[in-house]
């Protein structure tokens, strides 16, 4: 049935649409004013804003005084009749064709029941309740359905402590929900509706692995595993600035596995140019732990045939550093001190693990003393101090238990 001025007829009563979840409007899916460009004071436009939310309970002025007013406010009833002339006022302007949509009774305040009021909040739970009722096609439905009410953070504008609370709730939910319908979509091998999610998904909370994780095996499958590549790049870098962490093993099998497919199509000349290029950076190798891991396990055999010492150490930041900018020094040291080649892994925020290859126990303690002389040396006002371990590795002949660190 035709919508007008954001109303419709529906069992005989009105209904009112009301977008929340991103900018907050009102109207149909047809012609929808945006609730910005009323004439509006941020607390005013709050103030409905919680109205409409709360629309299906009495809400007391006790309520809203607390709501709305600290207790240091100087005649907090009669900033509440203000604000609701206001507030009556601006749905006024809302739906001309509505009058009185909200009501005052004995101590408190109801939208008229002649209107109902239909929010996307609402719609969105409710598709999520007939999915968990529904199995199948029509499950998979109702949850395409509940994603596509999400628009964005819950009334992206209002900074109010109540839109808080709630914009962390309906996050948490539109998450949960992308969490499940990512393996059904996975299973139809249906990419491009997996990327759509994945995308807005990242927006809404990056730090969940699953969107990566899904995204990147859609792109492998669609023949882009240099796109798959980026998606990596910019989740490993997004969650160490963040939280100080690398991505987790299923991250990082599935980047190995697009650096693969990404050589296969190269010619036989382009992948022995890329195997012998030189690094122009000639610094360390710094990789992820599974790769590092890797490498261990490699010249482990190689010390095994040669009879020669390498070893490992760990290098940490200790009391007094500044978090992120003395992480940022110290990568920045080790890169440019140790060796061409020498592997660098991450393990957490301001602690590393390099393998020194050739060298036993003693030169590992003064490539140590180098890096910390340098480190000091180069940022004289840090007051980071910096610990470390160091341990023989073993060749693979020897016992598997792990060594003794100095």
């Amino acid at each position: 049935m035709k919508l007008v001025s954001g109303v419709r007829k529906s069992g005989g009563k009105k209904v009112l649409y009301f977008e929340l979840l991103g900018s907050f409007s009102y109207g149909d899916e047809e012609s929808r004013s945006c609730g910005s460009a009323l004439k509006a004071g941020r607390k005013a436009l709050s103030f409905l804003q919680y109205l409409i939310v709360n629309h299906d309970r009495n809400i007391s002025s006790e309520e809203l005084i607390e709501r709305f007013w600290t207790e240091r406010s100087q005649a907090p009833a009669n900033a509440l009749r203000n604000m609701l002339f206001k507030v009556r006022n601006l749905l006024k302007q809302m739906f001309p064709g509505c009058p009185d949509l909200l009501l005052t009774l004995p101590g408190c305040y109801v939208w008229n029941p002649d209107v109902r009021l239909e929010l996307d909040t609402e719609r969105l739970e409710r598709a999520c309740l007939e999915a968990r009722k529904s199995s199948g096609e029509e499950q998979l439905r109702q949850l395409l359905l509940a994603v596509s009410f999400y628009r964005g953070d819950f009334l992206s504008a209002n900074d109010s402590e109540w839109a808080l609370t709630l914009r962390q709730y309906y996050r948490v939910f539109y998450v949960d929900v992308c969490r499940t319908i990512l393996p059904l979509l996975h299973k139809k091998e249906s990419w491009i509706e997996i990327l759509e999610i994945c995308e807005q998904g990242y927006k809404t909370d990056f730090a969940v692995e699953e969107f990566t994780v899904y995204a990147m095996q859609a792109l492998i499958a669609l023949g882009q595993p240099e796109q798959a590549i980026e998606k990596y790049e910019m989740f490993r870098e997004s969650v160490y600035q963040e939280f100080g962490i690398s991505p987790g093993s299923r991250v990082e099998q599935l980047y190995i596995l697009a650096v693969g497919l990404r050589k296969k199509d190269m010619g036989i000349p382009d992948i022995f140019r890329l195997v012998c290029e030189e690094d122009p950076e000639q610094s360390a190798f710094f990789c992820t732990f599974e790769m590092f891991q890797n490498f261990v396990a490699l010249e482990k055999r190689h010390l095994a045939r040669s009879g020669q010492t390498s070893s490992l150490a760990i290098v940490s930041l200790g009391n007094g550093a500044v978090p992120d900018t003395d992480v940022r020094r110290l990568e920045r040291v080790l890169l440019e001190q140790l060796r061409a080649g020498d592997p660098v892994a991450r393990l957490e925020a301001g602690s590393y693990i390099f393998m020194l290859t050739g060298a036993g126990v003693e030169h590992a303690r003064l490539v140590i003393s180098r890096i910390d002389r340098t480190f000091h040396k180069t940022y004289r006002r840090s007051r980071a101090s910096i610990t470390y371990h160091i341990s023989a590795l073993p060749s693979e002949k020897k016992s598997n238990s792990p060594p003794a660190l100095q």
